[in-house]
């Protein structure tokens, strides 16, 4: 006796309704329960005309570091590790101005990174540009 199999065409069918349905609890609920920020935006109105005349700008302390690594404090030669007691010097009878160090770009860059740290470790307020090439 032989037994014979059966080939049938029983094909499973998944019913995606519950799934469908918790997916959409889940929808429901995350979106319930979110919060939502309310991002603070930039007031770009300017600030209205004053009467009072304008402030004068503070001075300003030049250092400039040329592409052969001279240091200049307001024109004037100087060392690297001078720079400090020049610009206190300065700052002794101007104690607003500021330091603007201009560097060329041939210059060293252990150079800048010494005169800065230097003057912000005293905490006098350094702004670093690029010096003008020369035609």
């Amino acid at each position: 006796m032989r037994r014979r199999r059966r080939q049938g065409n029983d094909q499973a069918d998944v019913n995606m309704t519950p799934m469908l349905d918790i997916v959409f609890i889940l929808l429901i609920f995350f979106i319930v329960t979110a919060t939502f920020l309310q991002e603070q935006g930039i007031d770009l109105r300017p600030p209205p005309p004053s009467d009072a005349p304008p402030d004068e700008p503070n001075p300003v302390i030049l250092v400039q570091v040329n592409d052969q690594n001279q240091v200049f404090v307001n024109q004037d030669a100087t060392s690297q590790f001078r720079v400090m007691a020049a610009v206190q010097r300065i700052r002794a009878e101007q104690p607003n101005s500021a330091v603007l160090v201009e560097v060329a770009d041939d210059s060293e860059h252990g150079t800048l990174v010494y005169l800065v740290d230097e003057l912000r470790a005293n905490s006098i307020p350094v702004s670093i540009a690029r010096a003008e090439a020369e035609q």
